[in-house]
């Protein structure tokens, strides 16, 4: 359950992005498509709606045309104002940036994804890296990048493009802490995210098969402070 100070600006955002909705019909089906989200039982797909029809939600979010970058800069806004909130006097507080390499399984041809999808780690599908905002017991999805497979920039490299969307304002207001597994444990972007550029901190995961600069594998060190591999 939502926190209760923050329900009323929850409300207001529904709201707004309903109005952001050209018809009726329009607003009627993302009010439908929200509260099936906002069910919260692990079933927010359409043919769990009660409201409306699979190939009505279908048409909505295939169709439609709604101004998908209004939904984003509203939603952007709301979720900006509820980190900044955490902001206190003093020491700067830290800020989790969770990043993660996720697939959208597909099945079937989709020619408007053109070379988008394909296989990797022997999943078929859409392969994204999402850049999460943690602010208390709750973790937003700020941007994304689709990876598009060998001779495209890797994940860790997208992961840096979508650090550089972070707006100055929390980079200025909190301590940056970076978080990923093994797709971003790379020397390129552990450098990277520590440099001037950023000056964030990472924790992210190493294979214990990586090889340390003294020769050693990382899980011969038995949890010792090593070198980067």
């Amino acid at each position: 359950m939502l926190p209760a100070p923050i329900l009323p600006q929850v409300e207001e955002l529904l709201s707004t992005l309903k109005e952001l909705m050209p018809t009726i019909y329009q607003k009627e089906t993302l009010e439908s498509i929200l509260g099936l989200l906002l069910e919260g039982q692990g079933n927010a797909v359409p043919h769990h709606c009660t409201t409306k029809s699979e190939s009505a939600i279908s048409r909505f979010l295939n169709y439609y045309n709604w101004s998908t970058r209004s939904l984003i800069r509203t939603v952007r806004s709301f979720i900006l104002n509820l980190v900044l909130a955490e902001r206190r006097k003093g020491r700067k507080p830290i800020l989790q940036v969770i990043l993660d390499l996720t697939t959208l399984d597909k099945v079937g041809k989709f020619p408007h994804l053109k070379d988008m999808v394909r296989v990797y780690n022997h999943k078929k599908g859409l392969h994204i890296v999402v850049l999460y905002l943690v602010v208390g017991n709750w973790r937003f999805p700020w941007s994304f990048r689709v990876y598009r497979g060998k001779n495209t920039p890797s994940p860790s490299e997208l992961a840096l493009k979508l650090l550089n969307t972070l707006p100055s304002i929390l980079t200025k207001s909190f301590q940056i802490y970076v978080l990923g597994d093994t797709a971003f444990g790379t020397i390129n972007f552990l450098d990277k995210i520590r440099s001037n550029a950023f000056n964030h901190h990472g924790i992210l995961g190493i294979p214990n098969t990586r090889t340390l600069t003294d020769g050693r594998k990382v899980e011969d060190t038995g949890g010792e402070a090593s070198s980067p591999p």
